[in-house]
């Protein structure tokens, strides 16, 4: 029989003390998911981040940092203001990345809402939850959208609709969808292209996300006793311009900024 690598020893070390904190982390969000819903959204002077927006960034990164060891690294200027992020999807654990440096209310799939804790989580962040394949579901959410933005909140989509891989199981980048780009014209908004990395050992960490036939709970456990990973969040250049081609324009330039930066760290 084949002895057992260190990395198999250390996993069961791993889950002897990211249980605790991730158990201590699950109470700690039940007390404050309540009081996040009670207050503010927005501040009065849009110099200063809403206290409710400061605690899910704190609770986020006590999330990934301590219980499933991610070490996270921003670059970039943040647009400030109401803006939508529009970022590469690679993990469930994608929401609470970009949730680690600023509280913006996400579209997610309607499925993320029955998921074990972070489907609750979400739903206390303000995640606006969409129905795949409903048209009536996206026209509502757009509207949600809309409404947030005007309100001067930041809000968050992964344009691919959801994650793919190749045959080598690389996580790859797919053609975004146009159509959640018409609120940031509609609401006035500039538009904020997010290049998302996993990484280990300098290099890009597809195992992050789901294997073939994979489920939210397993690759959850998976992750929970993992060797420590790198988390990349590259704020790129906001593209403020309606393109003349629209929205269609505007998704297509989006998606080239994320391809190109990660080709250019790989």
């Amino acid at each position: 029989m084949t002895a057992p690598s260190n990395a198999d020893r250390l996993r069961g070390l791993r889950y002897a003390w990211r249980v605790p904190i991730l158990l201590l982390l699950i109470l700690l969000a039940m007390l404050l998911g309540a009081l996040v819903a009670l207050l503010p959204a927005t501040a009065r002077d849009a110099r200063y981040e809403p206290l409710s927006q400061r605690i899910v960034r704190g609770w986020s990164r006590a999330l990934l940092r301590g219980a499933f060891g991610l070490r996270i690294r921003s670059d970039g200027t943040q647009v400030a203001g109401p803006v939508l992020l529009v970022a590469n999807h690679v993990s469930w654990m994608d929401i609470q990345l970009l949730h680690t440096q600023r509280a913006a209310c996400f579209v997610a799939k309607a499925e993320i809402a029955r998921w074990p804790l972070i489907g609750w989580l979400a739903a206390r962040a303000g995640t606006i939850f969409h129905r795949r394949g409903h048209s009536a579901s996206l026209n509502a959410v757009m509207a949600v959208m809309v409404r947030r933005l005007r309100a001067g909140r930041a809000v968050a989509v992964f344009p691919e609709g959801g994650i793919e891989h190749d045959d080598g199981g690389i996580t790859r980048v797919r053609t975004f969808h146009a159509r959640v780009f018409q609120c940031a014209l509609d609401a006035a908004v500039p538009i904020q292209p997010v290049a998302l990395t996993y990484r280990r050992g300098g290099r890009s960490y597809d195992d992050a996300s789901f294997r073939p036939g994979e489920g939210f709970l397993d690759n959850f456990l998976r992750l929970l006793g993992t060797a420590p990973i790198d988390a990349e969040v590259r704020f790129l250049a906001p593209l403020t311009e309606p393109a003349e081609n629209g929205r269609r324009a505007l998704a297509e330039a989006a998606r080239s900024a994320i391809v190109r930066s990660l080709e250019a760290n790989p």
